[in-house]
């Protein structure tokens, strides 16, 4: 599992790092990039214990509703105030959550090589006016911050295409690993739910499209084009998170029952067809489509058609990682209870 997770980690960065130096096809890009980051924050997602986040049923179906009020926010402060003054506040916001996002990407890959009370002693930082509010770190945690601090002061001066990249692909990678859905219900439910509001926001108003070409934040990741009219192919962030946090969960599954990979592989395979419809069906219409229009049938499909094969539903639709969790600390106080 750890060597699969390394050789897509390079072919990852091979790839984003490939515009640079030889012409790369953009639709090629946005399927490669698409998929090879879901893989990585999959395979990242399996741990010991299940990410720490996870979502209820009725986050699940609140999600949407709060998704659509931000959206028309952001498009109401575009149309009203300075795009530059919104993009500096937006610049400083995400200069601090790129700095943590590059910093927990990178620590897996340094922490072997620091002393091990670097890794495990824990430091607090209490602010000196609100004693009340701490934030606890680690040494190894700030030795991967500062080639963040650096990178992102790169990404806020320069605004370079592929700072804006590598901020949203450890951004993409971060959220898989850490988002968990719980159970593959409140996934569907999720699912479902932004399949319509991507479909409403992109085909019914322009406020999906217009905010996408006026955030200039990494929200977003840019595909260089030959094309001088429109230098950059677009693909959102959310795009790959919200599948991926599924598909993520599939592979988790999976490894409680001890069968790795069995349903991830259709779950996954049901992204890359999703992401490669979207992507044809762009080319045919020459128009901006909502990415989860293709792929959220797709992933629920695939996944549903390989169960229904297996007989496997009711085991699926009774997984709830909130009590395997359980079940494992239970497990662990009990063994270490014995040792005692």
């Amino acid at each position: 599992m750890k060597n699969c997770e390394r050789i897509a980690n390079v072919a990852l960065a091979g790839l984003t790092l490939a515009p640079l130096v030889m012409k790369v096809d953009p639709n090629l890009n946005v399927i490669l990039t698409a998929c090879l980051s879901v893989y990585v924050g999959c395979y990242r997602s399996v741990k010991p214990t299940p990410p720490t986040e996870t979502m209820s049923n009725e986050h699940a179906m609140r999600f949407p509703f709060v998704g659509s009020a931000m959206l028309l926010s952001l498009f109401l402060l575009f149309k009203f105030l300075s795009k530059d003054l919104v993009n500096a506040v937006l610049t400083c916001y995400f200069f601090v959550l790129g700095i943590i996002a590059l910093a927990a990407t990178v620590l897996p890959a340094i922490k072997r090589y620091l002393p091990k009370h670097w890794n495990e002693d824990l430091i607090v930082w209490r602010f000196p006016y609100f004693r009340s509010l701490e934030i606890e770190f680690t040494r190894s945690q700030v030795v991967a911050a500062i080639p963040g601090t650096f990178f992102c002061a790169w990404y806020a001066s320069k605004k370079h295409w592929l700072a804006n990249n590598i901020l949203g692909l450890s951004f993409c990678i971060q959220g898989i690993e850490m988002l968990s859905l719980g159970s593959f219900k409140t996934g569907a439910i999720l699912l479902a739910g932004l399949f319509v509001y991507d479909i409403f926001w992109v085909f019914f108003t322009p406020v999906m499209v217009s905010v996408a070409k006026s955030f200039d934040a990494p929200i977003k990741l840019l595909f260089p084009t030959a094309d001088s009219a429109r230098p950059f192919s677009m693909l959102g962030l959310g795009d790959i998170v919200i599948p991926g946090i599924f598909v993520a969960l599939a592979l988790r599954f999976d490894v409680s029952r001890g069968k790795e990979s069995q349903y991830f592989k259709s779950a996954f395979f049901g992204y890359a067809v999703g992401v490669i419809l979207t992507i044809i069906v762009m080319n045919w219409f020459q128009a901006a489509q909502p990415a989860l229009l293709y792929i959220v049938p797709s992933v629920i499909g695939f996944l549903a058609a390989h169960c229904l094969w297996n007989g496997d539903v009711k085991q699926l639709m009774e997984f709830d990682e909130s009590k395997s969790s359980a079940s494992s600390q239970e497990t662990t106080d009990a063994k270490s209870g014995k040792e005692e």
